[in-house]
């Protein structure tokens, strides 16, 4: 099935500095989801950004916030699943009753929230894509666990290239002219 960007919701999980420190490929997860952020905000598909005990562990990363630019909902939570916190779940609910039942997932930590996340998705009647560029794990085990699992698990497991070229669907137009220099 193919990622539409009239049906799908971009979550972004809990991309905090205290968090990345500890991530091998930090570069790469901000750098894949500023991508999908900026993609996503271009092409009109809602953004929701989790940030886990913000207290703790402090607000989202700036390359990733400056991205967001406030085009969207943030969430603090002390749940490692997003769905199981009452903002998020009624954030992501609403966005599929309004025709949005793909969520495309990026963030930390691949085997904890994310795949929590996903896998509780996929549950509850959505499809989760998670973009495997753009998650990470401190242990590069954890993260190819994660992987497998999620996959072994029927969530679909993408690059940030492929949400970004099946949303542009074609060449040639305004959109995929904006988002060719992501892609570069």
């Amino acid at each position: 099935m193919l990622i539409s960007r009239d049906k799908s919701q971009v979550l972004i999980v809990d991309v905090q500095d205290k968090l990345l420190d500890a991530i091998s490929g930090k570069d790469r997860v901000i750098d894949r989801c500023v991508r999908l952020v900026l993609a996503a905000r271009r092409l009109g598909v809602p953004i929701t950004l989790s940030e886990q005990y913000r207290q703790g562990l402090g607000p989202t990363n700036d390359s990733v916030r400056d991205a967001f630019a406030n085009d969207g909902f943030v969430a603090d939570k002390t749940e490692f699943s997003c769905i199981r916190n009452a903002m998020l779940r009624e954030r992501l609910h609403d966005l599929r009753r309004a025709g949005r039942s793909q969520v495309v997932l990026g963030g930390v930590e691949a085997h904890v929230c994310v795949a929590q996340t996903a896998m509780d998705l996929e549950s509850q009647g959505f499809e989760a894509f998670v973009v495997a560029d753009a998650v990470g794990s401190r242990a590069k085990t954890s993260m190819k666990l994660a992987l497998a699992r999620l996959q072994k698990s029927g969530v679909d497991i993408v690059d940030s290239e492929m949400v970004l070229f099946e949303w542009m669907e074609r060449a040639g137009t305004p959109e995929f002219k904006a988002l060719q220099a992501l892609i570069k």
